[in-house]
């Protein structure tokens, strides 16, 4: 691995006053930073998506352009899942600034190089390198989260970081259009959020640091007197090593098979996120008889939904289930069934039933999403946190997002219509459920120890 993106050694324990006050400091700082960090990873993840008009009136059919579009998807399941592994072995105030960069860096050289949008090819390949430089921001972020928060504070601090994602996604047609309006072209939907990002990749690197044992802070455990179940008092954190990747896939990754149940789950979980969110448009339009303006708010309001209910997932799973993550996602993914049945029954002339489903369902599906990523981490040593996190969202993406939820959602509403569609739908449901359930009894606290 290259030596600048080595993980910093540990420094002698403090043992001053300001000891606490500016451990804390620095816990915000760093969460901040990443919050700051992987909403400027959503300012230029979804863009070619805003470019599609303009490439058609470019000549290019929506077969091609829906071709190019799946390459983003295809590689950042794949880079999450393989960038994570080098993440754990990274000093993250390098990793995640630099895979910003260079994602800003693609998407400039495609709004400004001509040779860029000249072929379906060219920008198939460049929206392939953009993801997987995306799924750089993932896997660094869930890292500092496991270093620098303990298990019953986790998964509120990690619903709070995950709008970031609803921040940033919102943020970027606003940027998109501006870039547009402020030099009267339409390609500057591609570099000048670009620019913004390589800002916002900058502001980062200043903000996050490494783990707290490289600043001279005690483990996150030690500090907050908060010890996972699964806690280890012996670690390579402590002893200042840094695991090979076949050290980190046959010890933590490859024989445990509760992250492999979640990681599964994720895939059924992400089938029913975009296989509601991407088709939704298309059925209550032809289905339920909405205009393209009503069917577009109802889109918008799926995503606005997600903020509450990602914040109160993550709170429930703290406070109320002491940092068990299974239980609460189980109970959102029943409501959801609930929600899937209603909005599949309603008959047409109820839209206000159709609008309650939709914020319903989005209201609870990004729960789940959330803290099958945070449920991840609680599963493994830090030392591979960031390879669970690329596990979890390669299944996710790769499977549940590019190949159930696009290809199989769009040939079974093709050949079997919409019933067969809201079938896909529950069946998947219940699978994510069962998948889930098998990791119940796992994570939480265990009894504090006294420190002396």
């Amino acid at each position: 691995m290259l030596k600048f993106l080595k993980t910093q050694p540990n420094k002698p324990l403090r043992t001053d006053k300001n000891v606490s006050k500016d451990y804390n400091k620095m816990r915000w700082q760093v969460f901040i930073g990443i919050f700051v960090g992987y909403a400027g990873y959503y300012l230029i993840r979804k863009n070619f998506a805003l470019a599609i008009p303009d490439l058609i009136n470019e000549g290019y059919t929506k077969s091609e352009l829906g071709i190019a579009l799946s390459f983003v998807a295809i590689s950042y399941g794949l880079s999450k899942f393989i960038m994570g592994s080098v993440s754990d072995r990274s000093n993250v105030r390098i990793f995640m600034p630099l895979g910003l960069l260079l994602s800003a860096i693609t998407m400039i050289v495609m709004g400004v190089w001509p040779l860029a949008t000249s072929s379906i090819f060219m920008m198939s390949i460049l929206l392939f390198v953009n993801g997987w430089f995306q799924g750089m921001g993932w896997p660094p972020s869930g890292r500092t989260m496991v270093y620098w928060f303990s298990i019953t504070e986790r998964g509120t601090k990690m619903s709070i970081w995950n709008i970031a994602h609803n921040v940033g996604g919102a943020l970027m047609p606003i940027v998109a259009v501006l870039g547009v309006e402020l030099f009267t072209d339409w390609k500057a939907k591609f570099y000048f959020p670009g620019m913004i990002a390589i800002g916002v990749a900058i502001l980062i690197y200043m903000l996050l640091r490494d783990r707290p044992r490289a600043l001279g802070f005690p483990k996150i455990e030690d500090f907050k007197n908060d010890y996972p179940v699964n806690y280890e008092e012996k670690s390579s954190e402590e002893e200042n090593l840094t695991p090979s990747v076949k050290e980190i896939f046959t010890k933590h990754i490859l024989p445990n098979k509760l992250l492999w149940s979640i990681s599964i789950a994720n895939a059924f979980v992400y089938l029913v996120r975009y296989g509601i969110q991407d088709w939704a448009p298309a059925y209550l339009i032809e289905v339920k008889g909405f205009t393209e303006e009503a069917s577009a708010w109802a889109y918008s309001w799926y995503e606005i939904a997600a903020i509450p209910g990602t914040l109160i997932c993550g709170w429930l799973s703290d406070k109320v289930f002491k940092g068990k993550r299974a239980p609460v996602s189980i109970i959102y993914m029943l409501l959801i069934i609930i929600s899937v049945l209603i909005y599949w029954a309603n008959p047409v002339g109820n839209p206000i039933i159709d609008y309650v489903c939709l914020i319903s369902i989005g209201f609870l599906i990004y729960g789940p999403v959330m803290l099958i990523g945070v449920h991840a981490l609680d599963l493994v040593s830090k030392d591979a946190a960031g390879t669970a996190a690329g596990l979890t969202g390669l299944f996710g993406y790769f499977i549940g997002t590019s190949i159930l939820a696009n290809i199989l959602g769009g040939y079974i509403i093709e050949n079997y219509e919409w019933r067969g569609y809201f079938i896909l739908m529950l069946v998947a449901c219940v699978l994510a459920v069962a998948f889930i359930a098998l990791t119940i009894n796992e994570g939480g606290k265990k009894k504090s120890i006294n420190i002396e």
